[in-house]
């Protein structure tokens, strides 16, 4: 007897060649949570384990299509990465609404570990206003909460910044603090979840590297565990522990950032 399909992830993301971030590192996180990743890609890129150099938008009419041929798949949660212009935004919108009461894992893809910057202030006004009323959870970083909410100006207030948001429609903030270490706990990792219910935080200890693709990675497994039913705190907590687990025993690159180990790996060289 064949098994039944593990529930699946709608991951509209942008390709990422070093398969550190991207669509390889939400198949492999969404995998090793228990999903099935069915793949939509809003991108190509140019870049290695520094840097991104270039930005390719896909066909956002491929990307309605590409939606269209899996309509006899059932999706149980959705991931939305890289967004990199406003068709490809506008095409991954009409692709959430073909799925009402499915939940939403939104990461706002806005600049590059390496610094490059993958959107612009339009970008950020329009998945605001147009994106955010669909999602359940948005999963920023610091540097990208602020870059959504420019009219606050307190540097330091992710809760002001975060409330902004929420009253936009979004449901739940997980804000990340691996960009940002929060002032006076420089040794820890700070994750603040944020909903109209309730403020829960965890720690992890900082590592000491610079990874890629740990925000895909993180993001991807929260949307695997929700697609698998476990409620939003819990399914946070656990893609939280999944993730440091994978950058506590991630890779070295001949130069560049690390790249998260997130499959268990049986050959051995």
């Amino acid at each position: 007897m064949r098994q039944s399909l593990p529930p699946v992830v709608l991951v509209l993301a942008g390709h990422d060649p070093t398969g550190g971030a991207g669509l390889v590192a939400d198949s492999e996180a969404i995998a090793a949570c228990g999903g099935w990743a069915a793949t939509i890609p809003t991108a190509l890129t140019v870049q290695n384990c520094h840097n991104v150099t270039r930005i390719v938008p896909v066909d956002p009419n491929g990307m309605r299509q590409m939606a269209e041929a899996l309509s006899d798949m059932q999706i149980a949660a959705i991931k939305l990465g890289l967004l990199a212009d406003e068709p490809t935004l506008r095409a991954a919108e009409q692709i959430i609404r073909r799925f009402p009461g499915v939940p939403v894992v939104a990461d706002p893809v806005l600049k590059a570990g390496g610094g490059a910057e993958l959107s612009t202030a339009v970008l950020h006004k329009l998945y605001v206003d147009r994106l955010l009323p669909l999602v359940d959870i948005l999963t920023p970083n610091r540097f990208e909460l602020a870059a959504l909410t420019p009219d606050i100006a307190a540097p330091y207030d992710d809760t002001a910044r975060a409330v902004a948001l929420l009253s936009q429609g979004c449901q739940a903030i997980l804000v990340t603090a691996t960009d940002d270490p929060v002032p006076g706990n420089e040794q820890q990792v700070v994750h603040t979840l944020h909903s109209p219910d309730t403020t829960r935080q965890w720690q992890w200890p900082r590592l000491p590297e610079l990874f890629h693709g740990s925000g895909c990675t993180l993001a991807s497994a929260i949307a695997a565990r929700l697609a698998v039913g476990e409620r939003l705190p819990i399914a946070c907590e656990q893609a939280q522990h999944f993730t440091w687990e994978c950058l506590s025993q991630g890779y070295q690159p001949p130069s560049g950032q690390c790249l998260p180990n997130r499959l268990p790996r049986t050959v051995r060289f």
